[in-house]
C-alpha cells in the first residue's frame, strides 16, 4: 500500500491547531483546504470571501475551498465534538462568560456578500444591510 503524502506545511501556529483535527480528514487535499480556511480567517484581509481566502493563501481559484465545505467526506459533528473537547481540556473546569454580539451595518448597493432589506437593530428599523451575529 503507498503511503499518503503528508499536507503541504501552512503557518507553524495553523498546522498546530489543525493538526488535532487531521483525522477527521480522509483526504490530504481535504486536510490542506481546511488549513488553508483557517489562514484566511485570521488574516488581515477585509472580505473572507472564498475567492478572497485563496488569493490571500496563494491559491490558482477557489475549489479546493468550496469542494471542502460542500462535498468533501469529514464529519462535522466529530469536528464539533474535538473542538469541544479541546476547550473543555484548555478550561480545565474554569467558568467562562459568553458574549453573543449582534451587530448590523446599513449597506448602500449589493457588492458585499448577504447584503438584503432586513431589520438593523443599530438603525432599529428595516434597512438594505448585512447582520452578523457572533
Amino acid at each position: 500500500m503507498v503511503e499518503p503524502r503528508q499536507p503541504i506545511p501552512t503557518v507553524k501556529f495553523i498546522d498546530e491547531y489543525c493538526q488535532i483535527y487531521q483525522n477527521i480528514f480522509p483526504e490530504v487535499r481535504s486536510f490542506e483546504a481546511f488549513k488553508y480556511l483557517h489562514m484566511g480567517m485570521v488574516s488581515d484581509i477585509k472580505r473572507k470571501t472564498l475567492p478572497s481566502i485563496a488569493k490571500v493563501v496563494g491559491l490558482d481559484n477557489h475549489q479546493p475551498l468550496h469542494h471542502v465545505l460542500t462535498e468533501s467526506p469529514w464529519n462535522v459533528k466529530e469536528l464539533r465534538r474535538q473542538r469541544l473537547e479541546l476547550i473543555l481540556y484548555v478550561l480545565q473546569g474554569r467558568p467562562i462568560v459568553l458574549i453573543i454580539d449582534e451587530t448590523g451595518d446599513r449597506k448602500k448597493g449589493t457588492t458585499t456578500d448577504y447584503v438584503k432589506r432586513q431589520y438593523i437593530g443599530n438603525l432599529g428599523k428595516t434597512d438594505n444591510g448585512i447582520v452578523a451575529v457572533t
